[in-house]
């Protein structure tokens, strides 16, 4: 399967997006930290990242992995760095 490709904004957004969605979560109103993808060498499935340490997961555990594993096997972190220098944006 060929990898979309999505900057590290776009997708910690798609994985809190997916584990806001499930069930168990929604009806324990849990907000589950998300922290941002960090970039790794490919893996033998060629996923060239991976996401560590997520907030106030504890019980939840089970889901986060299946989530991730799934984004994994979807999505690939692009090259581009997508932090903006604020200092860019007054001309500086």
């Amino acid at each position: 399967m060929i990898r979309k490709t999505l900057n590290a904004s776009r997708l910690q957004s798609e994985v809190s997006r997916r584990l806001h969605r499930i069930h168990e979560i929604v009806e324990d109103g849990v907000k589950i930290a998300v922290p941002r993808p960090q970039k790794q060498e490919p893996d033998a499935s060629g996923c060239n990242w991976t996401m560590k340490h997520f907030g106030n997961a504890k019980g939840f555990e089970r889901f986060v992995d299946e989530v991730l594993t799934a984004a994994r096997a979807e999505y690939n972190l692009s090259d581009t760095d997508d932090s903006k220098d604020i200092r860019s944006l007054f001309g500086e």
